[in-house]
């Protein structure tokens, strides 16, 4: 009897082995709980949404609306050439953005996250006027407010976006 066969049989259960603990591993480094990103809305959490309920009411609801229906015709520049506010509700695209890029908008401006440094808005930038935390609290507010199967639907879009950072 020859020891080939007996070698070849060992090297092919060792590499078997090490692609099972490959693969074991990995799926226990993807089934891991993941810390979501600093800015990510928080929409199930009622301390959260009472804070930004009250500074939506001060700080937004004169522009997007009390109930987050933006102002008419909010698709359509104005005679100061500027876009109306949007709606934040499930007519809005609010929700088609991840929660990262709405914080980015909320704290720095449109016109810094497109680098676009000359783009009009009468958006007031709220960095150094609320802090990370309660810009949080009032896109969470907004969140909040959007019925199941929207919400269902931005958080995929968090995914994705998370995902596309990651590649």
């Amino acid at each position: 009897m020859t020891l080939k066969p007996l070698i070849l049989g060992a090297v092919g259960l060792l590499a078997l082995l090490l692609v099972a603990g490959v693969g074991y591993f990995s799926l226990r480094a993807s089934n891991r709980p993941v810390t979501p990103p600093p800015h990510s809305m928080r929409p199930d959490d009622p301390q959260v949404l009472r804070v930004g309920a009250r500074i939506y009411a001060q700080q937004c609801a004169a522009c997007h609306g009390a109930k987050g229906e933006g102002q008419p015709n909010w698709r359509d520049r104005g005679s100061d050439d500027l876009l109306p506010a949007p709606p934040h509700d499930p007519s809005g695209h609010t929700w088609h953005h991840p929660d990262e890029q709405l914080f980015a908008i909320t704290k720095q401006g449109l016109a810094q996250l497109i680098n676009q440094p000359d783009y009009r808005t009468a958006m007031p930038i709220y960095g150094g006027v609320l802090s990370d935390d309660e810009i949080v609290a009032v896109l969470s507010w907004i969140k909040a407010q959007w019925p199941p199967e929207i919400r269902r639907r931005h958080d995929e879009i968090n995914v994705q976006y998370r995902q596309s950072l990651s590649r």
